[in-house]
């Protein structure tokens, strides 16, 4: 009787479709923040966390946003979790037990990537982004809905498993991650920069790049950040040439990583240090032109 009731115990039956659920919200939210990324848009967000963090250096990994490969991921646990339900009754003991290590291995790892990741938000963004926090929440939750949600007949090896997936995560985030926090100084003058610039410049565009580069302003920024290169055409294609630039991507041309990193204020971008006032996202020239004393001429043409 005590077996029988082990057996039908309420997790045991629901644990599957909600961790299919749990990865539908995954997936859906992720690839929202995806489609944001790639479009250059603003994500929906109370604060401006979730901005810092998409612009942010370590939201891009090989050249791609890193939340397609998180909603990649939440798929993978949809249909681990789902798959087996929607079987026939012949093969889903089968399926459930062939997927069952696959779905703990998953969420050890998505959990432990999305724990560095929580990491990274309160130690090096410094920002509060809820979707970063919900997704980490997520994991936690798919964590423990696969480790209680049926009977292990060895619990050891489970934890052995456990174990081993998780330093593998541990090992592999961080050297992943490696390059964006090493010094990357050594890249020289070789490197990514972006889109070009097609705004043409004019004298007032000129003009206040110059003064600002003058006042030893700073504006720090990545190559891949569509809202940095939404401020150079502000610019111009040849006051872009003289606004003073600082890269923070550790692959872009002549990068300074190390002084971004340690600019405490540098929490996404783009980001103006001026007159010791750091400005945050992407400024009209009248706001620069204001923040920075500049008196030249204002008929700004972009």
């Amino acid at each position: 009787m005590a077996r029988r009731r082990q057996e039908t115990l309420w997790i045991h039956r629901w644990s599957r479709p909600l961790i299919a659920a749990i990865a539908a919200v995954g997936a859906f939210g992720t690839g929202y923040l995806t489609l944001v990324k790639l479009i250059g848009a603003t994500a929906a967000c109370p604060s401006d966390g979730c901005e810092r963090v998409l612009s942010s250096p370590y939201a891009t990994i090989f050249g791609l946003p890193l939340t397609l490969f998180g909603c990649l991921a939440y798929g993978a646990m949809f249909v681990l979790a789902i798959g087996p339900l929607l079987a026939p009754q012949a093969r889903r003991l089968s399926l459930e037990k062939l997927t069952w290590p696959l779905l703990f291995v998953g969420a050890t790892a998505m959990m432990v990537f999305s724990g560095y990741l929580m990491y990274l938000l309160t130690t090096e963004i410094r920002a509060v982004c809820l979707y970063c926090i919900a997704s980490a929440t997520m994991t936690v939750a798919m964590f423990v809905l696969t480790l209680l949600g049926r009977r292990w007949e060895d619990r050891g090896q489970i934890a052995f498993i456990g174990m081993i997936v998780a330093v593998v995560a541990l090992v592999g985030t961080l050297g992943l991650y490696a390059p964006i926090q090493g010094n990357a100084t050594a890249a020289g003058s070789a490197g990514e920069v972006g889109p070009p610039v097609q705004n043409a410049s004019g004298p007032a565009e000129i003009a206040l790049a110059q003064h600002l580069t003058s006042i030893d302003a700073k504006m720090y920024g990545a190559y891949w950040c569509p809202h940095c290169h939404d401020q150079k055409e502000l610019f111009g294609q040849a006051a872009t040439a003289e606004i003073p630039y600082i890269e923070c991507a550790p692959d872009g041309r002549d990068p300074q990583t190390t002084l971004c990193q340690s600019v405490e204020q540098v929490r996404g971008y783009p980001t103006w240090e001026i007159n010791g006032q750091f400005l945050e996202g992407a400024q009209s020239l009248e706001t620069l032109a204001n923040a920075s004393g500049y008196t030249g001429p204002m008929d700004f043409a972009n």
